[in-house]
């Protein structure tokens, strides 16, 4: 978008029409449009900046960086105003839903290779059980035809193992290429990432390993049938392979413990055994297909047993409903807040909840809800500038506003104490819309309209309420909405979505309206309450 809009320059100059263009989350300007040619005067970069509404002047809105820049700029009328306003916020939410599909995606890989680090636990535990069964075996000096079963486990183990880690060096590989570990502009407030913080479901995770149980077990018994076919062929003298030759581990290659008795033993056996060969080596291939089998079953209920020590047993109700939504996979929310003794909210925990609940609107219409993202988001770096200032002289929200009533800056203008009381507003106004649709209500439209004439719109000037048509007007359809709530794509379409949904929302809920209230009954108590309207 480009246009002109009027800057503020100095006390001698006062307000100057220059020209602005928005390109590539900048905002550039220029003396004017003729002069575009000789270059910008100024710029300012859209996701780092503040995008801030003036009280008074309808005309007015003010980019800041605090501390760096500040573009405070005029438009020519309010319906010009707003289409910037428009314009900015949809730069910033694009650029800001870019930088939360790259944590997403880091997330993502990061649990992933959570989940490898346990498969590699434990193979590296039954190859560890095998090789001292090898060594067990020698020790008794069992015969070759047991230790070969034994080498053929080891083989199978061996190779699912760098398999696994195969996958867990791609994964890693891929997670921390140059792209992924690029860092984020200064000063860009942390946005939630949608997707699950979670390891992947433990019914996953024992199927796939059960797969490589069973896929274990069948090269097993292939491999015993071929050496079986072998044997038949030279009764006298089997070509059994050595547990150096089978082991692909390097590790094992440079083992120097079992191997070697493995080469000669079978031939002394079986040149010194019975008179009939055919019939000894029918018995004994028989039996390491027997004992392999047991070994396989045996091996089996040990991974079992070691997976249900190291992973927490699996809840009933996930089982049956097994569909994850948002709301159960944000990284931070209101009911994981532990309150202190005295109710106190404790301010970090409560801010990254509320940046948590962010992409809601996002799912709404990043584009028509951008005004109200950007007034919820600019309210929240109010509250953690303050915080931040000091962290351990604030670590209620309730501090934070006690602190300034004492040295009485609690209504003054950007304090935090204002923020807070607005952030409040904006929680309540979602949680009330969350709650409609909880109930069962299906139309967005009418859940939205709802809410707001409950929460938000007595605060709100006849301006400031035509945004907030416009942006309803626009609101998507309960299949659009539900559909961007879902932790994996089509889990919308899985008949326990909407008893996730509102699992989830039965615990979120009821968490977020007793925050709300306590921060409720503080403000009626120091009468911090305004009928101001905006």
């Amino acid at each position: 978008m480009e246009g002109i809009l009027h800057k503020w320059t100095n006390y001698i100059s006062g307000w100057q029409p220059r020209w602005f263009v928005l390109d590539g989350g900048t905002l550039s300007y220029y003396d004017s449009q003729e002069d575009a040619w000789k270059g910008c005067k100024g710029s300012i970069k859209i996701s780092v900046c503040e995008i801030l509404v003036h009280s008074t002047d309808i005309t007015r809105v003010d980019l800041t960086i605090p501390g760096e820049q500040y573009f405070y700029l005029r438009a020519i009328n309010a319906a010009e105003r707003q289409k910037w306003l428009v314009a900015l916020g949809t730069a910033k939410a694009c650029l800001t839903d870019n930088r939360t599909r790259r944590e997403k995606e880091l997330q993502e890989n990061t649990e992933a290779i959570k989940t490898k680090m346990s498969e590699l636990r434990l193979y590296c535990d039954l190859l560890l059980k095998q090789v001292n069964k090898i060594k067990d075996s020698e020790e008794r000096g069992d015969s070759a035809e047991a230790g070969e079963d034994t080498g053929i486990m080891v083989k199978s183990t061996c190779t699912t193992f760098l398999k696994t880690l195969e996958e867990c060096m791609q994964i890693a590989n891929h997670t921390f290429s140059s792209d992924m570990v690029s860092q984020s502009p200064p000063g860009s407030p942390p946005v939630a990432a949608i997707k699950p913080q979670k390891i992947k479901p433990l019914c996953h995770l024992k199927l796939n390993l059960g797969e490589k149980l069973r896929e274990s077990e069948e090269a097993h018994e292939n491999q015993s049938q071929d050496s079986g076919r072998e044997g038949a062929e030279e009764p006298e003298k089997p070509d059994i392979p050595s547990h150096r030759d089978q082991a692909p581990s390097t590790a094992l290659e440079e083992d120097d413990g079992p191997p070697a008795p493995y080469t000669a033993g079978p031939v002394t056996q079986l040149e010194g055994e019975g008179s009939n060969p055919e019939q000894e080596q029918k018995h004994n291939m028989d039996q390491i297909k027997e004992d392999g089998e047991d070994e396989v079953s045996r091996n089996q209920r040990e991974m079992v047993s070691a997976l249900d020590q190291i992973l927490p047993p699996q809840d009933p109700l996930l089982e049956e409903e097994g569909v994850d939504t948002f709301f159960s996979t944000m990284s931070h929310r209101f009911s994981d807040i532990r309150l202190e003794d005295d109710r106190g909210i404790p301010t970090q925990d409560f801010l990254d909840s509320c940046y948590a609940i962010v992409p809601v609107l996002d799912k709404l219409g990043s584009t028509v809800f951008a005004p109200v993202k950007m007034d919820f988001v600019g309210n929240i770096k109010k509250i953690n500038q303050k915080w931040l200032s000091d962290p351990n002289s604030f670590p209620t929200l309730q501090s934070i506003v006690l602190h300034e009533l004492q040295t009485a800056t609690a209504q003054v203008r950007n304090s935090a104490t204002e923020a807070l009381l607005w952030l409040r507003r904006g929680l309540r106004f979602l949680k009330e819309f969350l709650s409609e649709v909880h109930s069962g209500e299906q139309d967005i439209h009418g859940a939205l309209n709802n809410a707001y004439g409950r929460t938000l719109r007595q605060y709100h000037g006849w301006v400031v309420r035509g945004v907030f048509a416009l942006a309803l007007r626009a609101s998507p359809s309960y299949e659009s909405f539900t559909a961007a709530l879902v932790s994996q794509e089509g889990d919308q379409l899985k008949p326990g979505f909407t008893s996730g949904m509102r699992r989830d929302l039965s615990v979120y809920l009821p968490a977020m309206e007793d925050q709300l209230g306590i921060l409720d009954d503080l403000y009626d108590e120091y009468s911090l309450e305004s009928d101001e309207v905006v």
